[in-house]
């Protein structure tokens, strides 16, 4: 008998997957595809979005023929900050433009005066000024610096709303990815800003991201999802996988503290500070922020370890030293070493001479708790000031990093801090989103992979 299935495309920046859940939302089959890019009509890196379409279509065709799967239901998770550009026929205009493409001077200058000046814009989109970033301001963009390819546009779609356009036709918008620093979304209103209809962008109006489309494909009948924005989809496991308020720390390059309980409108300083709001699959203002450590972990591990002259990844090896972790955290002799002035241009602090440090080991502990107390800082932003979030959840490289983890137990003492391991966590949240056209019971309990940390002790 064939197991019933829900396919999800996971588009990431780099990688490309399909991955397959069954009923239980366990992962059955996973695909990666890497595909080259391309450039766009102005010289500029982006993505092959012809290869990805064949790509996407090929493989669902494999899937409706598959003699181990019944595909019950489809849906999409992309990287955000995309959008898609439709002629009055439904064809695609343009190159998927990259959100990494620089916005030229003059575009942006003139909204920011129209509506409050640049801060005031700024924070009732929830929007820090980000070029190419804020992705409705890539249509402003097109419209004054493409004008004739802008008179052809006839519909606007997110990236993840394109993609189930390709298979359903219906033309649609949704929260998650409005909400996140698209410079489109009034927080204050909770509803489009009115700069777009000033200027006369009609955009389609958001609907739940649970809404599914009946859709025949290749004469059988599946049920294909509206898609949702990455970063708000790896938070719904833990939304609909736990019971109390919580917030989620997902580490890599960047850390993004991420508080779906948290709905205070965003402040100046918190926009001076990294901070942004996204919208959850609720609906709801999710209080972000975000820290570069990952990338500044980097580049001073790589001093250490000239200076040391051992290997770039010497530090896997080394063990948390809790009693070290301990006097460097409460010692009131230990000034942030590595930092005297805040992180720099560069990321390292030239006048710092890691010779002051005896050993190897030493050192890469006093960098761990000088970035966890700044990556700490970060989180802080995202509290409430009612806070009642109860636990902290750490997900994504950081998480097996023991000194980072113990830290950050130690400043929170009053929360639980949890390691988590969920895999595929955003094309999960995609499953979720479509789960109910596979089974009419009740969503299965999601492992979150738990684990529990202590605080270092005083």
């Amino acid at each position: 008998m064939k197991k019933n299935i829900i396919a999800v495309f996971d588009i990431g920046k780099t990688n490309k997957k399909v991955i397959l859940f069954d009923e239980q939302l366990q992962v059955v089959f996973e695909r990666e595809q890497i595909f080259p890019g391309l450039k766009d009509d102005d010289g500029f890196e982006c993505d092959d979005i012809d290869a990805l379409e064949k790509w996407m279509h090929e493989t669902l065709e494999h899937l409706l023929h598959h003699r181990d799967y019944d595909l019950k239901a489809l849906n999409f998770t992309t990287y955000g900050a995309t959008l898609v550009y439709l002629d009055s026929e439904g064809k695609r205009l343009t190159p998927v433009y990259n959100y990494l493409k620089p916005m030229p001077e003059g575009i942006v200058e003139p909204l920011y005066e129209a509506y409050g000046g640049e801060d005031e814009f700024s924070r009732i989109t929830a929007s820090p000024a980000l070029g190419m970033l804020n992705s409705g301001l890539q249509i402003l963009w097109l419209k004054k610096k493409k004008p004739d390819v802008y008179e052809k546009v006839k519909e606007i779609l997110h990236f993840p709303q394109y993609l189930s356009y390709l298979f359903t036709g219906n033309i649609c918008s949704e929260y998650t990815s409005i909400g996140c620093h698209t410079a489109m979304w009034d927080f204050d209103h909770m509803q489009y800003h009115p700069w777009l209809g000033d200027h006369g962008i009609d955009l389609p109006e958001p609907i739940p991201n649970d809404t599914l489309y009946s859709t025949k494909v290749s004469g059988k009948r599946i049920e294909i999802g509206i898609g949702i924005h990455d970063s708000s989809a790896s938070l719904v496991p833990y939304i609909k996988g736990n019971n109390s308020k919580f917030i989620l720390a997902s580490t890599g390059t960047w850390i993004i503290n991420m508080n779906p309980f948290n709905h205070e409108p965003l402040t100046r300083q918190q926009l001076e500070e990294d901070c942004l709001c996204n919208l959850s699959v609720n609906q709801e203002r999710v209080k972000s922020s975000r820290f570069f450590m990952g990338h500044i972990h980097d580049v001073n591990v790589e001093m250490l370890a000239s200076h040391y002259s051992v290997p770039a990844d010497h530090y896997k090896n080394i063990k948390a030293d809790i009693s070290l972790l301990n006097s460097m955290e409460y010692g009131l002799d230990s000034p942030m070493i590595f930092f005297k002035d805040g992180v720099p241009p560069g990321y390292k602090d030239n006048s710092v001479d890691p010779a002051q440090f005896p050993s190897y080991d030493e050192a890469y502990h006093k960098l761990m708790v000088d970035l966890t107390r700044m990556s700490n800082h970060s989180l802080d932003l995202v509290l409430a000031e009612d806070d009642e979030s109860k636990d902290i959840f750490i997900s994504g490289g950081f998480a097996c990093n023991e000194a980072f983890v113990r830290l950050t137990a130690t400043r929170y003492s009053e929360k639980s801090v949890y390691t988590s391991e969920v895999k595929n966590a955003s094309a999960l949240g995609a499953a979720i989103m479509v789960w109910k056209a596979i089974s009419s019971g009740q969503l299965p309990d999601q492992d979150l992979g738990l684990r529990l940390w202590q605080p270092v002790t005083s």
